[in-house]
């Protein structure tokens, strides 16, 4: 799990919400987001790694927006979604984002050196949706395929799940919860992922 993550903080760091506006120039869009996240990271180290809050930010900033977390939420807990209630689901969302925030801008600061391909994806001629695929390789991991799935939504285009390496982000964690859901109940997923975030905001 921690592994996949790790893989998948870079991937994500390559995706944000004012590149993806073209199906056809979406992986170009990936690139660029690419060099400017890690440009960043890369620039700023000493004083990201300094200043947790700061890194945060960054996530927040060039991550997430491109992402739908209701769409991913609900398919992470599948039926407990179904059988939740608005004011649930809606805490659940949110403690989910913030979980995500704190270990991706914790995994992060862990990449300097990877490279990166962008094969090219054959697309569906006036499809919905977009795949994007970028391989990633370095002197100490082997060369992994990242598959991102996208939607269009108001006219942007929105990841609804990562494939890294053939395993899916949404699979992963829906196994994960799910396993928690079955011993604590949604209400204790949601209080745990809650407490894991209190602590790390301490």
């Amino acid at each position: 799990m921690k592994k996949l993550l790790r893989i998948l903080v870079f991937c994500l760091a390559t995706v944000s919400v004012s590149s993806l506006l073209a199906d056809d120039s979406a992986s170009a869009l990936v690139k660029n987001t690419t060099e400017q996240v890690l440009k960043n990271v890369q620039q700023n180290r000493e004083e990201l790694e300094a200043d947790p809050v700061k890194m945060l930010n960054l996530v927040s900033e060039y991550i997430f927006p491109a992402f739908d977390f209701n769409i991913i939420s609900q398919w992470v807990l599948g039926e407990a979604w179904t059988k939740a209630d608005d004011p649930t689901r809606e805490i659940f969302t949110d403690q989910f984002r913030k979980l995500l925030v704190r270990t991706y801008a914790t995994a992060l600061l862990q990449f300097s050196d990877e490279t990166i391909e962008y094969p090219e994806v054959p697309q569906k001629a006036g499809g919905r949706t977009v795949v994007v695929m970028q391989n990633v390789s370095g002197p100490n991991i082997k060369t992994i395929p990242i598959v991102y799935r996208l939607y269009r939504k108001k006219g942007e285009w929105k990841v609804f799940d990562v494939s890294v390496d053939g395993v899916s982000l949404v699979k992963t964690y829906r196994a994960s919860f799910g396993s928690m859901i079955k011993n604590k109940g949604l209400l204790g997923l949601v209080e745990t992922l809650s407490e894991k975030n209190r602590l790390f905001s301490q």
